[in-house]
């Protein structure tokens, strides 16, 4: 998996990005260093995770009930069999999260099979602005970087059926943020040429904190020239919080992604 040091300081470069799995430095992100990263990952055995390190004592971002803190790896084989849907969305369609009443946080369970045992796909968050940028180059997170700068959004592995999982707070979300796009991606997907083709069953359930299905979306168009795929987002309009199934992606590494969503990559 990627590796960013915690409490990213300092642009975002294409070195720092690929070589950060197996030591934490306080460094810019380099794209080159998020493939390096992923190299050291498969050289050296797998390191314990703790929960998602908070920004001060008073943030701090609790895990969900189906998260875990154990050990961590990059093998993706085994099959896993879709959680029941309750309320699917279709791709491009809105939904409103906030139909009884006023919502303070989500968490986000994403899951998904591969055909080729070679795909090791990632979970990230772009925390973004209204023009679509993020708003700091600290402000996504997934497996390097578990926490964002305010505390509201987490990153915490699967159990079970979901694979991986983001939770965000509401109430402790920087009210400049309007929008987080949900992305997943395929660790080295152009140098080993892997695609989005070689998956199968991916999906996002979004709940309440109560984890209470508030509407999910499962993917069922796998392109052969996509390697990053925007699976969907959560976005505040007029001041109610609406989840988009986007289910489209790009030709792109995570570096790429940093760079489309405004993260300074040097």
């Amino acid at each position: 998996m990627l590796n960013v040091p915690e409490n990213l300081s300092g642009a975002v470069n294409r070195q720092t990005v690929l070589t950060i799995n197996t030591k934490k430095v306080m460094e810019p992100l380099s794209s080159r260093s998020i493939g390096n990263i992923n190299n050291m990952s498969r050289r050296n055995p797998p390191h314990t995770r703790s929960a998602p390190v908070t920004a001060s004592s008073s943030v701090r971002a609790v895990a969900p009930s189906a998260a875990s803190s154990s050990v961590r790896t990059t093998a993706q084989s085994a099959a896993r069999t879709v959680p029941i849907l309750k309320n699917p969305a279709r791709k491009g369609q809105k939904v409103s999260l906030e139909t009884n009443a006023r919502i303070t946080g989500i968490r986000a369970y994403m899951g998904w099979d591969i055909t080729n045992p070679e795909c090791d796909v990632d979970v990230s968050a772009f925390l973004l602005n209204n023009t679509g940028k993020v708003i700091g180059d600290s402000w996504f997170v997934f497996y390097g970087q578990e926490t964002s700068p305010d505390g509201s959004t987490a990153f915490f592995a699967g159990q079970e059926q979901n694979r991986e999982i983001i939770s965000v707070d509401f109430n402790r979300l920087n009210p400049a943020v309007s929008r987080i796009v949900f992305v997943l991606t395929i660790n080295e997907a152009l140098e080993k040429h892997l695609n989005f083709s070689m998956l199968r069953d991916a999906y996002i359930k979004i709940t309440d904190t109560s984890d209470t299905e508030l509407v999910s979306f499962k993917m069922d168009e796998y392109y052969s020239n996509v390697t990053s795929m925007m699976i969907g987002e959560v976005y505040r309009h007029n001041g109610i919080w609406k989840f988009n199934a986007i289910g489209n992606g790009v030709t792109r590494d995570l570096a790429g992604l940093c760079e489309l969503y405004g993260v300074q990559v040097i």
